[in-house]
């Protein structure tokens, strides 16, 4: 088998280390060379124990700025002329973007994912017509475009990004023997409910927090656990709810499952996704979700099943979900967790998503 130099770009360490991180083991247990583009910081240096090469490239990952993302471009540039790799793997939209546009130049074979349109795209106006323009050109002599979900995928095909090359895979998947069933909090102990994600709009948070309030005032019994970072200004308000008993906030953890298993359901009201990994994780242990009706949420839950689905930026619908949840007995709760876990074995291992990676590297020359 012929060992190869392979790079993955991203924009973040959590999307290579914990989206990523069984690739990156599969490809070093095979003997190829890896080298990761993101930037670098000390959660980052974990990366580097995996048995691959870290390259700092710093990535501004809110909106566009000429002068900045030209810098970040010729930094992925040169960087890959140096090191010349057999195959590239991008993800998020920066790093497909201006990783793709080098290794097109370059002449590089480079497969990219679609790990969610951004709020750019999903807002629509210029910027969304900017944003697939460039799409379009760094693109153009793509290997593969990976796809999380068929509506991402739809707009791409509208356009003729990419001329076909498309592929599909579920997510990220989920490491269902990292993510294994856990044993259901007794019927005697408060329901919990988990938010999991970035502190941002686009993440659902206004949505989620006056849902929080309503809820807690009717069932003060009920809690709410948030863990994640913060990438907007929501520091005081969520301070606040701290403070007021309404929520218990655990910050950014590099094990969530000891705080995902105290709790019986998910909630998740984002405003955009490419598949998201919190619904797969949590479903994944055996717990139900409470998500966003939206590509990326929709593919996680069997409404009335597994969890339910609610109209997003809808504060009200949620309020009924969450508490058509509470209202459930306990068993149908239960329930509930456990039918999440087979549709996650049956859809959703990782190790498919790491396969349908192998396999583009390994064609690599044939098209």
């Amino acid at each position: 088998m012929e060992k190869k130099k392979v790079v993955l770009i991203g924009n973040h360490h959590i999307v290579i280390y914990n989206f990523r991180r069984e690739f990156v083991q599969r490809l070093v247990k095979e003997g190829h060379e890896v080298i990761v583009f993101l930037p670098v910081t000390e959660e980052a240096e974990k990366i580097r124990e995996l048995g691959c090469e870290l390259v700092d490239i710093p990535v501004d990952r809110r909106g566009i700025n000429p002068i900045k993302d030209a810098r970040l471009f010729l930094q992925y540039k040169k960087k890959l002329k140096e090191i010349r790799p057999d195959m590239v793997f991008t993800y998020t939209i920066k790093p497909n973007i201006y990783a793709g546009y080098a290794c097109r130049l370059l002449k590089i074979p480079y497969a990219c994912t679609i790990t969610g349109l951004g709020k750019g795209i999903e807002n629509g106006g210029i910027i969304r017509g900017i944003i697939m323009r460039l799409y379009k050109t760094a693109l153009k002599k793509v290997k593969r475009i990976f796809f999380q979900n068929e509506d991402n995928k739809k707009l791409f095909v509208e356009r003729n990004i990419g001329q076909g090359r498309y592929g599909m895979v579920n997510g990220s998947g989920v490491n269902l023997n990292v993510f294994v069933p856990k044993a259901f909090p007794a019927e005697t102990e408060p329901i919990r409910f988990a938010f999991v994600a970035r502190i941002a709009k686009i993440k659902g948070i206004e949505t989620f927090l006056p849902m929080v309030e309503h809820i807690k005032q009717k069932y003060p019994a009920v809690e709410f656990h948030m863990l994640g970072f913060w990438e907007e200004d929501y520091k005081e308000i969520i301070t606040q709810f701290v403070e007021r008993g309404f929520i218990q906030y655990h910050g950014m953890q590099a094990d969530v499952v000891p705080y995902l298993e105290k709790c019986q359901c998910l909630v998740h009201p984002s405003q955009s996704e490419g598949m998201s990994n919190a619904c797969l994780e949590m479903a994944a242990i055996g717990r139900a979700v409470i998500a966003s009706d939206i590509p990326g949420c929709r593919e996680c839950v069997e409404e009335g099943v597994t969890g339910y689905l609610h109209e997003m930026d809808n504060t009200q619908d949620l309020i009924e979900k969450i508490e058509k949840f509470i209202l459930l007995p306990y068993n149908e709760r239960k329930r509930m967790g456990e039918l999440g876990r087979k549709k996650m074995e049956k859809e959703f291992s990782r190790e498919l998503v790491v396969d349908a990676y192998m396999k583009e590297l390994y064609e690599t020359g044939s098209n």
